[in-house]
């Protein structure tokens, strides 16, 4: 999988780019280990939904440490803002992205047959002060993509509004769920889950 690519609109015929042509990535998510992709693809679809172009990699901080070094030394120069990085077991590749970068990097612990997860929380939670890595949940990649577009959104109209109005989708989802449930009642909104 490599990063994803948008065609760019604007009204001056002048400015527009070949067909060919890709948007810098603005978010990284990257990888230790190409298993732990089910558990970010969320974070992928989420930052491809709203338009952000993202890069993803897989770099390991402990099989691939020259390209990992190499990899967060330059993540800024490349243009990129935030990275997503997950991590599974020892979970070392967020917080040494976080050690190479002062770009913000969002945890995602994966999930691991060992311990389900919980080593690698800890791993990613428990950054020396001074380093901090932002840590969701366990397998929490759609939330690792949506903090991602929030930092974005700061500086980005744009992505702001299509934060906003997937929150609001996610309210009406609720609000219709609740209208049904009021509807026909709980027995019968269960047999039709």
């Amino acid at each position: 999988m490599g990063h994803s690519s948008l065609l760019v609109v604007t009204s001056d015929p002048t400015q527009m780019p070949s067909a060919n042509a890709e948007l810098k990535p603005l978010v990284a998510v990257v990888m230790g280990s190409d298993s732990d992709l089910k558990t970010l693809e969320p974070a992928i679809e989420v930052l491809e939904a709203f338009e952000i172009p993202c890069e993803v990699r897989v770099l390991s901080a402990h099989r691939t440490p020259e390209q990992m070094f190499k990899f967060g030394k330059e993540a800024k120069s490349k243009g990129l803002k935030v990275i997503v990085a997950g991590a599974g077991g020892a979970a070392h590749l967020p917080g040494m992205l976080a050690a190479l970068t002062s770009l913000p990097v969002i945890g995602v612990p994966v999930s691991s047959k060992a311990l389900a997860g919980v080593d690698s929380m800890h791993s990613i939670l428990q950054m020396p002060g001074g380093i901090p890595v932002a840590t969701v949940a366990i397998g929490g990649g759609l939330n690792a993509g949506l903090l991602a577009a929030q930092i974005l959104a700061i500086y980005d109209s744009t992505i702001e509004e299509k934060v906003i109005a997937y929150r609001q989708s996610l309210h009406d989802q609720v609000v219709e769920k609740d209208k049904r449930l009021l509807e026909i009642g709980p027995s019968k909104y269960l047999d039709e889950m």
